[in-house]
């Protein structure tokens, strides 16, 4: 075992050398050095499958192969073959083994009883060198039940029903180099019960119920190299130093238990401990000294736990680590100095945690840090000589752009162009359609108004895009957090909620005009201007609250690079995750059931009006026309907002969403509306199209007379109604004096009311 042990240690120290001079070429931001050579590549080339270094040096180090797991793997099946769990693995052997019961297997000297019903061990010679007894009924392991097997190296007791072990269970096994206790029901291992076990290296005890453990318990585990106590019920470790019993114990697991603190005194005794594992546990505290004795420590896990502070000198001692793992832990500052001893680290996992102090003399000291995890990819510019820094992206933004696909890149563009030329266009045409329903014109010139805010927006961030070409991550940070992206994203909300209540408004307008024609309760002309301007001031109020209180919303609108906040994500500001909830699944899914309720009632009424009539055909056509045209209100609606409610009660129930899935809402999904609204209110309704056609015509005839060399003839002005078809008004009602207000109007006739959408 000497010369073994000389490996196993020439084995972890000899990996530390590997690329130990790279951080000798200082690179800028997203850059990595060529190994020792002065050349310096973007961090895109790293493992690419091209030797763009020359010297290979960017095709090392791949896989973040860093920490002892690999190694201790690779050591254990080269020299011992007992890392698979499965028996039978050589070459068939003539069975060695008397007494073979009816339902085992026998090859050799090894012999296999998994799911053989067994209820007792069973008895067999005494040569046995391993014994699997995986899936049976094994209820307690009773004094001296494997005595007579001093041959015995491994033993699997997986997946059984064991309740109860006796004090002297594995008294005689000598020989045991592995013991397998996984997937039981054991609740106490009394202090010496592997007393025996001199040359045991393997313990794994996973996923039973032990709630507290002796350092007595280990007693006798002299060459003992790797314990695993994962997913057990223990509270707390033992006060007295857990190793005294086990001097070779090399890799500590203790995952998935419910372990509140660590004391000083825990590891003192673990000189030799390489591999400490700690994550999923529920340690909320750190001594300064807790892992002090663990010198030639290689990794630490210390993920999914409940820690929120880490002390000054917490790694001062492990200046052997490669591996460290904080992931998961609701840690709300780190100090700059805090990873100033750990001068061999070469892994550094921090995902899931918000470091709002970061900065880049954190991770300057560690030089040899090759892999780098944090929660945004945006943080990977505060360690630019990293040349593996996970995530590249977030979905909407990478390293190098702000928009991380060229489709997203390519339809900001498109979009934006036309959101603003489509509610541009709108809004000159309007004073050439003079409509006698000036209260309706003025709503939807103020609705062309929102929705071309809309395409400002894009504009905007596709200028910022091409202003951070290739460099994002130097400025990702810095542009969220800018006074240009708060905005910016206020400037999309506004468009969104004005957009939003707008449509509301015209929507019931309608709504009350052709389901109670004779009521007229239209509003008039003052009241709809205040309506149009409380909306307004409303949708003032909502995009700009956040900015009033940076403590409560924190960066409401700087979670993403595009600026615009559905806060999907768990663990961000509680007061931007309500307020959030408020505005989409409150104010904006009311609006839609309210959208979507009266269109309903409008359909129906007008329904009820054709089937009465007495020209049934024009009717009936009529009503198809109009259906259509509702449908595509409605479906537009839908198509943009749905969406968007899906993703924010998923949130809410914790489901995570990618990044990549927020940037297609905000520059696909969320802009239908504000693209759509143009055409639907007003570029496909009868008005504009008569409106074109008469110009159409009166140009035509213009250049017949101009061609004839005649007198150029007046063109009269054209008075356009903006609800009825203007072959269907009586001409006593082409006098504006006449009627004022679409709600007098349509007291006329069903007839027209049914003609007024399509």
């Amino acid at each position: 075992m000497t010369a073994v042990s000389i490996f196993f240690y020439i084995l972890i120290t000899g990996k530390y050398f590997i690329h130990g001079t790279e951080h000798d070429s200082q690179c800028s931001l997203g850059y990595f050095p060529c190994g020792n050579a002065t050349k310096c590549l973007p961090q895109l080339l790293h493992c690419n499958g091209v030797d763009d270094c020359g010297n290979h040096a960017d095709e090392e180090n791949c896989g973040d192969n860093n920490g002892w797991s690999l190694q201790f793997d690779k050591y254990i099946a080269n020299n011992y073959k007992i890392i698979s769990l499965y028996p039978f693995e050589t070459e068939p052997s003539e069975c060695l083994v008397d007494s073979v019961p009816v339902k085992c297997l026998c090859q050799g000297l090894e012999l296999d009883c998994d799911e053989a019903n067994l209820r007792a061990v069973p008895s067999v010679s005494s040569n046995v060198t391993m014994m699997s007894l995986q899936w049976n009924l094994l209820r307690k392991l009773p004094s001296d039940g494997f005595k007579k097997y001093q041959d015995l190296q491994k033993l699997y007791l997986q997946n059984n029903k064991i309740r109860s072990v006796s004090v002297h269970a594995f008294r005689g096994l000598h020989n045991l180099t592995k013991l397998y206790l996984s997937h039981n029901k054991i609740t106490v291992l009394k202090p010496g019960v592997f007393e025996d076990l001199h040359r045991l290296e393997w313990l794994i005890i996973e996923d039973n119920q032990l709630s507290r453990i002796s350092p007595l318990t280990f007693y006798g585990l002299n060459s003992l190299i790797l314990l695993a106590l994962m997913n057990n019920s223990l509270a707390h470790l033992p006060d007295k130093p857990l190793c005294q019993h086990m001097p070779r114990l090399h890799w500590l697991d203790f995952e998935g238990n419910h372990i509140h603190n660590l004391r000083n005194m825990t590891f003192i005794s673990c000189s030799t401990l390489t591999v400490l594992v700690m994550r999923k546990n529920e340690i909320n505290h750190l001594n300064e000294n807790s892992f002090a004795p663990l010198q030639k420590l290689d990794e630490l896990d210390l993920a999914s736990n409940k820690i929120e502070a880490l002390p000054p000198y917490l790694f001062k001692d492990l200046k052997e680590l490669s591996q460290l793992n904080l992931s998961y832990n609701p840690i709300k500052k780190i100090k700059t100095d805090q990873f100033d001893y750990l001068v061999k680290l070469k892994s550094l996992s921090l995902e899931g945690i918000e470091i709002s102090n970061i900065q880049r003399r954190m991770f300057a000291p560690l030089r040899n840090l090759s892999h780098i995890y944090f929660k945004k990819f945006q943080y990977c510019g505060y360690a630019p000589h990293v040349r593996s820094c996970k995530p590249n992206t977030d979905g909407i933004s990478s390293l190098e752009n702000l928009l991380a696909s060229i489709i997203q890149r390519v339809f900001v563009w498109v979009v934006s162009a036309v959101t603003c030329f489509g509610n541009i266009f709108v809004i000159c045409m309007r004073p050439y359609i003079r409509s006698e329903n000036k209260l309706h014109a003025m709503s939807i010139i103020s609705l062309c108004c929102a929705d071309c805010l809309m395409g400002i927006y894009l504009f905007v961030i596709g200028v910022f895009d091409l202003k951070y070409r290739g460099e994002y991550n130097k400025h990702a940070q810095l542009w969220m957090d800018s006074t240009h992206c708060q905005l910016v994203g206020s400037l999309a909300i506004l468009s969104t909620e004005v957009s939003v209540l707008l449509l509301t408004f015209l929507t019931l307008e309608k709504y009350i005009c052709i389901v109670y024609p004779f009521r007229c309760l239209k509003p008039g002309k003052c009241r709809t201007i205040t309506i149009l301007i409380l909306i307004w001031i409303i949708g003032f109020i909502v995009a700009f609250i956040p900015l009033s209180n940076k403590e409560f919303f924190k960066n409401y609108y700087g979670t993403n690079g595009v600026c615009f906040p559905l806060h999907s994500e768990q663990g961000e500001s509680t007061g931007a995750q309500i307020y959030s909830v408020i505005i989409f699944l409150g104010v904006n899914l009311a609006a839609f059931i309210i959208i979507v309720f009266s269109y309903g009632s409008m359909f129906y009424s007008v329904h009820q009006t054709a089937i009465t009539a007495t020209e049934i055909r024009n009717h009936v056509k009529k009503e198809v026309t109009l259906a259509k045209r509702f449908f595509f209100i409605v479906f537009t609606d839908a198509l943009c907002w749905i969406p968007i409610f899906i993703l924010k009660f998923l949130s809410l129930l914790q489901v995570e969403i990618p990044g990549t899935i927020t940037s297609w809402v905000v520059i696909f999904i969320l802009p239908i509306n504000s693209a759509l609204n143009p055409i639907l209110y007003t570029l496909t309704t009868r008005p504009f199209k008569e409106m074109i056609r008469q110009v159409w015509y009166n140009y035509k005839q213009r250049r017949s007379i101009e061609s004839k060399g005649s007198q150029k003839t007046y063109t009269p002005s054209f008075i356009w109604v903006e609800m009825w078809p203007v072959q269907e008004i009586p001409p006593e009602l082409i006098k504006p004096a006449l009627f004022t207000d679409s709600c007098e109007m349509s007291l006329i006739t069903q007839s027209t009311r049914t003609n007024s959408y399509t």
